[in-house]
């Protein structure tokens, strides 16, 4: 069946295992030239590890430590440095038609900010405005910089926007903001996913000072450029918690990507998928059917696992020195992440859930008053798989207290 973002189970299982729990991605920062007076005379490279959290404020992060080199203006360009992924060109509105969902983003080994621009909504009723604003700092692009403000109930306020995309450079909101909302959040994925990390590389060196001569382009480090500095990602145990936590799909990407990492060559997402394949035989036993693995993430029409081998690998997992990395990243029943407004009961469970169109399922681990622990899987697929939600939430109810 197809278990959705289930499949996540298997992936970060996985990652723990083969990789350990304080596992790292480094981004780091070259040069291949010197600095006089503040200027660097050469480049400045970039070389992405596939760091699945490099957010906005590691960005800022990154770039104040260049500038603690010494330096203040490129005389060179800025180059991004991919090589760390070989993965081919995915266009993120080709599973369902919505590529400004952030859920949609692609791998990229430099990802900034998950490819997602987040647009902040500040109501000043002085004013009679909402002030608007936009993280990352994306070069090139401009935003409103306010919004009218209506009254009436916050309801569909992201339609009451009237927000326009086509422009990528150029986002405009013809409509207005509730008062009534308060403070909002608005993430979506730049409608250019391959500039985005450049127009956020180049926004954030220039909103801190920083000066660039020459333009920020994808290339290669080459071999006599000098390391300079590194930034490590969190370990991946705290990656893991995001990514079951809030399903994140580009995160899950890279965990996959990290099993097929290496020193000298570029990982693969068929290099992943095999070692995951060998893992699997060794972990589970030649018995229990493996996973048919697309990205890693569950967003796919084509991933396919068994409620049994789901069963078995939670089994496995539970007896683990990984267990408790795993089942703390898991969505607490009716407490945070995915089930945080679950109907289930309160901490009755940890799961982690799977939703597509035609898909809903659980898994993970039910806690019983006795202080037994239960394995339960449940894959619906099925045209109006949405309706089975309130099955789901009483059958875990149900293993809770029998």
């Amino acid at each position: 069946m197809n278990p959705a973002s289930v499949m996540k189970l298997v992936t970060v299982f996985a990652a723990l295992d083969l990789l350990g729990p304080a596992h790292v991605w480094r981004t780091t920062v070259h040069t291949d030239a010197p600095v006089r007076d503040g200027v660097l005379q050469g480049h400045l490279y970039l070389k992405g590890g596939g760091d699945p959290k490099l957010v906005s404020e590691k960005l800022w992060l990154l770039m104040r430590r260049v500038q603690a080199l010494g330096i203040a203006r490129v005389a060179g360009d800025i180059v991004i440095d991919r090589s760390a992924f070989d993965v081919p060109a995915i266009d993120p509105g080709a599973f369902d038609g919505e590529p400004l969902r952030p859920y949609n983003a692609t791998p990229d080994a430099l990802l900034v900010n998950f490819k997602a621009q987040v647009f902040q909504f500040v109501p000043d009723p002085v004013a009679g405005v909402a002030r608007v604003g936009m993280e990352p700092p994306l070069a090139g692009v401009q935003v409103p910089a306010q919004v009218p403000l209506t009254g009436g109930p916050c309801n569909d306020w992201r339609a009451s926007l009237r927000a326009d995309f086509a422009d990528a450079t150029r986002p405009r909101f013809a409509g207005a903001y509730p008062a009534s909302c308060g403070e909002r959040i608005w993430p979506l994925a730049h409608p250019e996913p391959e500039r985005m990390t450049a127009r956020a590389v180049q926004g954030m060196w220039e909103a801190l000072g920083g000066r660039l001569d020459g333009q920020v382009r994808t290339g290669v480090t080459p071999p006599g450029a000098v390391e300079r500095l590194a930034l490590e990602s969190p370990p991946l145990t705290e990656v893991v918690r995001d990514v079951n936590k809030f399903s994140n799909n580009v995160m899950a990407q890279h965990l996959l990507l990290a099993l097929a990492q290496g020193p000298d060559r570029p990982a693969t997402f068929e290099a992943a998928r095999d070692r995951i394949a060998q893992w699997w035989g060794l972990r589970l036993g030649p018995t229990v059917p493996a996973p048919r693995i697309d990205n890693g993430a569950g967003l796919s029409r084509d991933a396919r696992t068994t409620a049994a081998a789901l069963a078995r690998l939670l089994q496995v997992a539970y007896v683990s020195p990984m267990m408790p990395e795993l089942m703390s990243s898991l969505p607490a029943s009716g407490l945070d992440g995915t089930l945080r407004r679950s109907a289930m009961g309160t901490g009755v469970a940890h799961l982690k859930t799977g939703s597509l169109r035609d898909v809903q399922a659980l898994a993970g681990y039910v806690h019983r008053p006795d202080g037994q622990r239960l394995v339960l899987v449940a894959i619906v697929n099925h045209p109006n798989a949405r309706a089975a939600r309130p099955a789901l939430d009483a059958l875990v109810q149900w293993a809770a207290q029998r």
